[in-house]
């Protein structure tokens, strides 16, 4: 085979694997028990192919969520976090990141029943940690978030958070714009965000404070 061959083949492959997750993202996500025959018709492969990209239904599924997970990824980069005051990027990021996994609401469930160990389920995690670390460390820095708590805890706790505002909306105690909204305002009270209002008082406080007692 030559080196062309091969990169040709390396590429049909590829082309083959994103296929068979877009497939079972979409079809899973709307039928969470679909069989793997079923998934390769929707992607167009025999299911001879699905098999040897993925051995098992489970490998399938932590393929799935892996691609969902950088799909999020990409998607909190496209917000921009870098930009703008901190707290304003952390719902930036924290709304993007919500829309990108929206659309697999019926199938998320699902794939968080899969069993991880721990240092998998970390790898998993990583990319959404280190951007939302940037983030909270930046808001330290400029006075925006309070610095007195370790910022890998904060990570912790935001992405614990996230988890339980989902976990909310299946229940339905909770639609989506109210777990947003809920969230939103939890973390920024817990990184003790400042606003322009908190910040400073304002003038008629400021003009109350200096009026002679009479």
């Amino acid at each position: 085979m030559t080196p062309s061959q091969a990169r040709n083949r390396r590429a049909d492959a590829q082309r083959s694997r994103a296929g068979i997750l877009d497939a079972a993202a979409r079809l899973l996500n709307a039928h969470p028990d679909a069989s793997l025959e079923a998934i390769a018709t929707v992607a167009g492969v025999t299911r001879q192919t699905v098999y040897a990209h993925f051995p098992t239904r489970q490998h399938l599924l932590t393929a799935v969520l892996d691609r969902i997970t950088e799909e999020a990824v990409t998607a909190m980069d496209a917000a921009d976090p870098t930009t703008g005051p901190a707290a304003d990027a952390l719902i930036r990021l924290l709304d993007a990141s919500t829309r990108a996994t929206a659309q697999y609401r019926n199938l998320l469930p699902k794939l968080a029943s899969l069993p991880v160990s721990p240092q998998a389920d970390h790898e998993r995690h990583a990319p959404v940690a280190d951007r939302l670390k940037q983030l909270i460390q930046r808001g330290q820095q400029t006075g925006e978030f309070d610095g007195q708590l370790g910022p890998d805890w904060l990570v912790a706790v935001t992405i614990s958070l996230a988890h339980t505002a989902s976990e909310e909306i299946d229940a339905g105690r909770l639609s989506s714009k109210e777990a947003a909204q809920t969230l939103n305002t939890t973390l920024l009270r817990i990184l003790s965000a400042t606003t322009p209002s908190a910040a400073k008082p304002s003038q008629k406080t400021n003009n109350r404070r200096r009026s002679p007692r009479r």
